[in-house]
């Protein structure tokens, strides 16, 4: 029997028992890379750090990103280790008032928790902490004790701790992150990144392997594999990338456009090409944005890579989708000077445009990172594009990010369970770090999978 592994390249589902002489991917890692399947985890209390950010107002919005991560549970429970896990939720901590929120009602991991436990029928137990107001949680305090005693007695399945952004040293970079690691590295014996979308160097992600021996999980190792087809994408290749804030995309832009064949934009960041392109003005468009947007705009003069939608959907409100109030209007009859309210979704005849059919049905590599519409009011463009990628059924089609995967299910929910089961499609966990991985080069040079190369040298880890 072989051992197991993450999925080969292509297939849809983690946890995969790869038959003799079959192509298991692994030939894509870092050698270096310290692999769960090489783990001593026999009687380990073993902390588990997953991406289970899929709550929003108290709702699981998609399953997804906790059904990957199952895989790496089972092996650990079943290879004799006791999990301990924990991820974050949303955004407790702002930046502006330095006040950390515990929202119960908002960010908890209680929804999370409680699908597991339909799911698995195992119970798992949720410490509680100390909350100091504006501050969050400042301790993983003695009364954790307890439960690891019930968990190695096999009286719980596994421990889940708080939202890991209530804690204050999780993303604090002093006094308090040491603290806390220190806290976190006194609960486990083993750590095991399971967070492919979490690439930011936090206490929870990054500065915990510097106390524990540390392991990439099979979602991270899956995930690391399939992104490589996307730095070394069959051509044509095809990148859909929207966002909000168009500073935000610069670095992954300025890579992405150099390695696709095509590039189709969506929301504020097409409003922003398209006002530094057009010289027109629109409703939430910033000017140092539009500003930033005039050197991708002078690239494509000469290399023509960027496929533009010719019809829009301009709103005069964000509220709602209030007939009389929306309308679609042409890039065509843009003028300098002219202003136009909020652009807020792409009109979906966009996508029966001759130049734009030929782009997406041409393609051999689709890469999606985008949402086209404000959601939940305008989602027209955004199911249009689905169609129309799944219509190329020779590509292989890569989605990524929270939105995408969320509004992906909810507009073609009979499609998205197709491309969950299909060789054609992979679902990336997150999107921000593919965008991230694409303006490095190199999966292995993200901070946290640096962090387990380097424990794996601190610990004597031997890939044979």
């Amino acid at each position: 029997m072989a051992p197991y592994v993450p999925y080969p390249p292509g297939l849809g589902k983690v946890g995969y028992t790869v038959p003799e002489g079959q192509e298991d991917g692994h030939e894509l890692l870092d050698p270096r890379l310290p692999l769960l399947q090489r783990a001593d985890l026999k009687d380990k209390v073993v902390l588990l750090r997953v991406d289970h950010n899929v709550v929003k107002k108290g709702k699981i919005m998609d399953q997804y990103r906790i059904e990957v991560t199952l895989a790496t549970m089972y092996n650990i429970i079943e290879r004799g280790g006791r999990p301990i896990i924990m991820t974050h939720i949303g955004r407790p901590y702002d930046k502006k008032t330095k006040i950390l929120s515990v929202k119960l009602e908002d960010e908890s991991i209680e929804p999370v928790v409680a699908y597991l436990q339909r799911k698995l029928r195992i119970k798992f137990a949720i410490p509680l902490f100390h909350v100091t107001d504006n501050e969050g949680i400042q301790d993983i305090d003695t009364s954790i004790n307890w439960l690891i005693n019930d968990l190695r007695a096999c009286k719980i399945g596994g421990i889940y701790l708080p939202n890991t952004r209530w804690f204050a040293g999780e993303e604090d970079k002093g006094e308090k992150m040491e603290r806390f690691v220190v806290q976190l590295a006194g609960v486990a014996d083993v750590f095991v990144n399971e967070a492919f979308g979490s690439w930011q160097p936090h206490a929870s992600t990054y500065y915990i392997t510097k106390y524990l021996p540390s392991y990439a999980g099979l979602c991270m190792q899956s995930e690391l594999i399939h992104v490589q087809e996307i730095l070394n994408p069959k051509q044509p290749f095809l990148a859909i990338v929207a966002g909000a804030k168009y500073d935000t995309k610069i670095g992954p832009l300025k890579a992405m456009y150099k390695k696709v064949d095509k590039l189709i934009l969506g929301g504020v960041v097409y409003n922003t090409f398209l006002c530094a392109k057009y010289g027109v003005k629109i409703e939430g468009v910033e000017d140092s944005d539009i500003a930033l947007a005039k050197d991708l705009v002078e690239q494509d003069k000469v290399e023509h890579k960027i496929v533009e939608l010719p019809f829009v959907v301009e709103s005069e409100t964000l509220e709602a989708r209030i007939e009389g109030k929306y309308r679609t209007i042409s890039i065509k009859d843009f003028t300098p000077g002219k202003e136009y309210s909020y652009i807020v979704d792409v009109d979906p005849s966009s996508f029966d445009e001759p130049h734009v059919v030929e782009a997406i049905d041409l393609s051999k590599t689709i890469f999606v990172n985008a949402v086209m519409g404000l959601m939940p009011h305008f989602w027209h463009g955004t199911y249009k594009m689905d169609e129309m990628i799944d219509h190329n059924r020779g590509a292989q089609k890569f989605f990524g990010g929270g939105d995408t995967l969320q509004e992906f299910k909810s507009l073609h929910p009979g499609l998205y369970q197709k491309a969950l089961e299909s060789p054609k499609y992979y679902l990336f966990t997150g999107g921000g770090t593919v965008l991230k991985v694409i303006e490095e080069g190199d999966p292995f040079a993200l901070p946290t999978i640096k962090a387990l190369i380097e424990n794996g040298k601190q610990y004597g880890y031997n890939p044979q």
